[in-house]
């Protein structure tokens, strides 16, 4: 699994001789009926829209991340329908990688959830089938295209596990509901991991967004 930051909105105005921020857009934009809409000092704005859900201004600026993971965990993003994506074509491109999974048990009393106490002879079978089925389905996949089959009939060799990357774009509101939804414990471990590493980056780039989100 890995994040990064790719882009941000990149105001095109200055406040007071300083470049204004993602952030400061947001705070510049809803301040549009206000005779103080060139000030800097806006964390108390952005707090009080927080607390009385004025989401709105939080569509202003826009926040896009590149994240490498799996074909088995990309399906969940994706359903994030207000975001916008790019990802990796598997048809016109060939996989390269295939991700290892670390095995959990299966809770019986919450079928979201999973628990990291499987005995070590279990784990080892699992790491063991990983590595057979990465070997197995990777030297088919590429003993298909050495036959000249197209790599979009040959990818139906690939496992779930293969490595997959897409870059996600949305709004600051839509990452707002993203991350509160996929930090969750809920949320299936090699997601909500996906989820801690953009949750850093927005601390990063929004700190007063995020503050009075309550995540730092």
């Amino acid at each position: 699994m890995q994040v990064r930051l790719i882009a941000l909105t990149a105001p095109q105005i200055d406040i007071e001789g300083q470049s204004l921020t993602a952030e400061g857009l947001m705070a510049y934009c809803a301040r549009v009926s206000s005779p103080h809409q060139e000030s800097t000092d806006y964390e108390k704005l952005l707090a009080y829209c927080i607390a009385h859900k004025h989401w709105s201004i939080f569509e202003m600026a826009d926040m896009t991340v590149e994240i490498v993971t799996s074909r088995a965990i990309s399906p969940q993003i994706l359903r994030h329908k207000s975001f916008q994506f790019q990802e990796f074509s598997q048809r016109y491109a060939q996989a390269q990688a295939i991700e290892h999974y670390t095995p959990r048990r299966q809770d019986m009393k919450n079928r979201q959830n999973s628990l990291d106490d499987l005995p070590p002879e279990t784990v080892a079978w699992f790491d063991e089938a990983q590595e057979r089925v990465a070997m197995e389905s990777m030297a088919l996949y590429e003993e298909a295209l050495e036959k000249g089959i197209a790599k979009e009939c040959a990818r139906a060799l690939l496992p779930l596990a293969t490595q997959t990357k897409l870059y996600m774009k949305g709004s600051i509101r839509s990452w707002i509901h993203y991350l509160e939804v996929r930090t969750d414990p809920s949320t299936q471990k090699e997601h909500r991991e996906i989820a801690d590493g953009i949750m850093a980056i927005f601390v990063k780039q929004f700190p007063v967004t995020a503050s009075a989100l309550g995540w730092s």
